[in-house]
């Protein structure tokens, strides 16, 4: 066997039949890492002529010394249990690392290790891959352990929803709350579409308004621009943003209301009448409860022209970036407006992505990062809740891992690198102060 690199041609044909492929062993991904100045390289391990194992790999130079990491997103594309197949391709990688004056290999496999359900506890008798770290590490690989926090290049722990099934069947796996959530939206006249390259900006001042509010550093306007230019036209990236029309919340309100009213005037007219059969504890009971509604939508009305006077008739709530490629759906990026979040579009900008997925023949939806520390102390508890609220299930996968080329460097590399991020993080609290 013999490690080549591969044409764009030979590695996509390869790579989108492997049930591992994600967007980030594409070619259109090593093109977008090269506007921040990695460059790609696609390698196949060829037996005769038949790739059985390849990858993508990302090389950086390391600033002051005439070295580069090398970084492979998400893995090899491989079998990870079939041991001398993964010893060879090892062998032969390191030797291409070498040549490229390669400290290190970095890889996260997209592999799951042990299964888990929606709770995030481990399923009796459920499959486990523990066998390919075993494999990794006997083969020398250093592994960063079985991380609970979101401290690894890409998420280790995500949640899932697998949707080769009907839609109903997904509906039903939901929480109740989640459902109630989506209809009330639709109700008061949440709207998503799909935005186009000159919308940007709106997608980019949601993601502003919720990098102040959380205090996270949000990409540059030409980093959206460099992800639209490089994957929108490959289908990989696509973005929706949430608004919610005034016009079309009043039209629904006034079409319950109006709803009620003849209900009601029904009601009571056929008990005059003695068409009806009900008895009168029970008649004054449905009376009392829809006039206390009608009530209620009187003082919606009064608010929803409030807001059409501080927002007009529309006005956006959120957004989300997906990616799509391989057999799923993913959510990369997201966030709304501090502004009426009462109406908690999420939940709609995410049903977006699960129908997408399931109408498309996506085999999962993926929402993408979590923590596996589920308890309510968790500061991030909250955001697996809404997550779990969806139904699917918990996903661990089997860490990070580094193929050390040159021992002496990697621990040089090391040690300068962790000085770098203490400084780092010691400025940001700074700042934040």
């Amino acid at each position: 066997m013999e490690l080549v690199e591969l044409n764009e041609k030979e590695f996509k044909k390869f790579a989108d039949a492997s049930e591992q492929i994600t967007f980030h062993q594409t070619i259109e991904w090593g093109k977008l890492k090269s506007y921040n100045g990695w460059k790609s390289y696609f390698v196949g391990l060829k037996d005769n002529k038949e790739i059985v194992g390849a990858a993508l790999l990302l090389s950086k130079k390391i600033p002051s010394v005439k070295k580069y990491m090398f970084y492979s997103p998400r893995g090899f594309l491989i079998d990870y249990k079939n041991k001398k197949l993964l010893k060879e391709f090892t062998e032969k990688i390191k030797l291409f690392a070498k040549e490229k004056n390669a400290i290190f290999i970095k890889i996260d496999p997209y592999v799951p290790y042990k299964e888990r359900n929606n709770d995030g506890e481990l399923v009796e008798s459920g499959f486990d891959n523990s066998i390919v770290v075993d494999n990794l590490k006997e083969l020398g690989y250093k592994h960063f352990g079985f991380n609970l926090m979101q401290d690894t290049l890409q998420p280790r722990w995500m949640h899932v929803i697998n949707t080769d099934r009907s839609l109903d069947e997904i509906m039903k796996d939901m929480e109740s709350k989640t459902r109630q959530i989506l209809r009330k939206n639709e109700k008061c006249g949440i709207i998503t579409h799909e935005i186009t390259r000159d919308e940007l900006p709106k997608f980019k001042e949601i993601m502003q308004h919720t990098s102040d509010r959380r205090e996270f550093v949000d990409r540059p306007m030409s980093y959206y621009e460099r992800m639209w230019d490089t994957l929108y036209d490959s289908g990989i990236l696509k973005i929706r943003i949430a608004e919610i029309d005034f016009d079309l919340y009043e039209k629904n309100t006034k079409e319950e209301q109006n709803e009620i009213k003849n209900a009601l005037e029904d009601r009571i007219k056929k008990y005059e009448n003695n068409e009806l059969k009900m008895n009168e504890k029970k008649y004054n009971s449905h009376n009392k409860q829809d006039e206390e509604r009608i009530k209620q939508l009187d003082k919606q009305l009064e608010k929803i022209e409030e807001y059409k006077k501080e927002y007009g008739s529309k006005t956006t709530l959120g957004g989300i970036l997906f990616l799509v490629y391989g057999n799923e759906v993913l959510s990369l990026y997201g966030g709304s407006e501090a502004k009426l979040m009462q109406f908690q579009s999420a939940y709609t900008l995410h049903f977006d992505g699960v129908k997408y997925a399931c109408l498309n023949k996506y085999k999962r939806y993926n929402f993408y990062g979590i923590t596996g520390d589920f308890r309510e102390s968790n500061p991030l508890y909250g955001l697996y809740l809404f997550k779990k609220s969806f139904g699917g299930n918990v996903v661990e996968l089997v860490g990070e891992f580094d193929l050390i080329i040159n021992k002496f460097w990697y621990r040089t590399y090391k040690i300068a690198f962790g000085t770098y991020h203490k400084v780092k993080n010691v400025s940001k609290k700074i700042k934040r102060k």
